[in-house]
């Protein structure tokens, strides 16, 4: 028996890699798992931990070009993309601009809608029967508004949208919001909840996510960066790591913001674009919020846990370059301090960023590929990956064991970029 092959191989060991371990194990199915680091060090492990059937809606409708553009003048603003010429970038771009409008507006929302309502029942049910270790807690969350115009335009465009999906969201006035949230500033013009919204510790969940792979006869195979396929006709027969070769009946591209890198190898092109986002990780204050709370004007994201509190949120577009953008950083502790009593805990344990994978229509892209027999994708969640996790690893599975799933794939299918 040949040691180095499985049944499955995925490539990348964050939460939508290690999500699909997870399912395809239960399936029956011998998983490996290669990762180029530790299992969710890439933007599994910074970000602010919601999970949010409330974000169905995508930034691509009609002006968010125009932001975007605008966004150039100021390198702090929530939205920015950096004015460097990069050919791969303004192609994304302008795949981006041609979605935002409200037919594609509304197909997106649909498709998101669908697997983040999925993903969050199943994550309850993972978080219990397997008794996970990650600070879950069925909080709702809370955007918070000071500007009336703002308020005005979320209810018109998010609220009415998520009324239409079925997914529950409550209006509420200034002041209701400030007697659920002691901890903000006066000012509070409004606010929405949504209560079917949650919040863990991400890389908690992950690392336990990686311990049921583990028990369950999976191997993860940390440090093993990939660094050529081997091919036959239309299947992929090994994969090259610096942990030597690998090879599975099926291969599992899930690979993140990395996954264009690595698809370009394989003659695809994939229309993705990493999304930077940044963290600030402390010690809990002595007041801390009672919700995961957006505050909208700020674009500022705040979750608090038991073992910590995180700013976190923000979207650079500057391609694959690498470090911590201090402009931006500033930014989030501005946004905090403008709205909080006590912004920031006594001690900064972390300052964070990672790379999101962002697709250009903005729904992930999971199926099977069509250029290779045995090549499967699930990548480009964005901002939503671990809010979608559960969900891609329960559909992949379906898909593999050739089972029917609990949502209809064809949104997300590779095939509708020629994948």
């Amino acid at each position: 028996m040949d040691a180095s092959r499985s049944d499955v191989l995925i490539l990348g060991g964050g939460v939508i890699g290690l999500s699909c371990a997870l399912y395809l194990l239960k399936g029956g199915a011998s998983v490996r798992v290669l990762e180029q680091g530790t299992p969710g060090c890439g933007s599994s492990h910074g970000n602010c931990g919601t999970i949010t059937p409330s974000h169905a809606a995508p930034l691509a409708m009609p002006g968010m070009l125009g932001v975007a553009l605008r966004s150039m003048l100021r390198s702090d603003a929530p939205l920015y993309l950096n004015p460097r010429l990069d050919g791969p970038r303004l192609r994304w771009l302008l795949g981006f601009a041609r979605h935002c409008n409200w037919r594609d507006f509304q197909h997106a929302a649909q498709a998101r809608s669908a697997i983040l309502q999925r993903s969050r029942r199943l994550l309850d049910e993972l978080v219990r029967e397997e008794k996970l270790d990650c600070e879950f807690v069925e909080s709702g969350g809370l955007y918070v508004y000071r500007s009336a115009a703002k308020l005005a335009a979320d209810e018109r465009h998010h609220a009415s949208l998520l009324d239409r999906l079925g997914i529950p969201v409550q209006r509420l006035r200034g002041e209701d919001v400030e007697a659920m949230e002691p901890v903000l500033k006066p000012g509070v013009r409004g606010g929405l909840f949504h209560p079917e919204d949650a919040r863990l510790r991400p890389d908690r969940y992950v690392a336990e996510l990686a311990r049921l792979v583990r028990e369950r006869g999976g191997v993860i195979e940390t440090g093993a960066r990939i660094d050529r396929f081997e091919t036959d006709g239309q299947r992929i027969t090994r994969v090259g790591t610096t942990h030597g070769d690998f090879a599975g009946d099926r291969v599992l591209l899930a690979l993140g913001a990395w996954s264009p890198l690595l698809g370009r190898r394989l003659g695809l092109r994939l229309p993705m674009q990493p999304g930077k986002g940044y963290s600030l990780t402390y010690s809990r204050p002595t007041r801390v919020p009672r919700y995961p709370l957006v505050l909208r004007e700020a674009a500022v994201c705040i979750t608090t846990w038991d073992s910590g509190f995180r700013l976190g949120s923000t979207m650079e577009f500057s391609g694959y370059a690498e470090g911590l953008n201090r402009t931006r950083i500033d930014a989030l502790r501005r946004g905090a301090a403008a709205n909080l009593h006590e912004p920031e805990g006594p001690e900064l344990q972390e300052e964070w960023w990672g790379w999101r994978p962002m697709s250009v229509d903005e729904v992930p892209i999971i199926g099977p590929s069509t250029r290779w027999s045995n090549l499967h994708l699930a990548t480009a969640h964005g901002m939503l990956g671990v809010s979608m996790s559960a969900a891609t690893g329960e559909l992949v599975a379906a898909q593999f064991g050739g089972k029917q799933p609990t949502f209809d794939p064809t949104p997300y299918s590779p095939a509708r970029f020629g994948l």
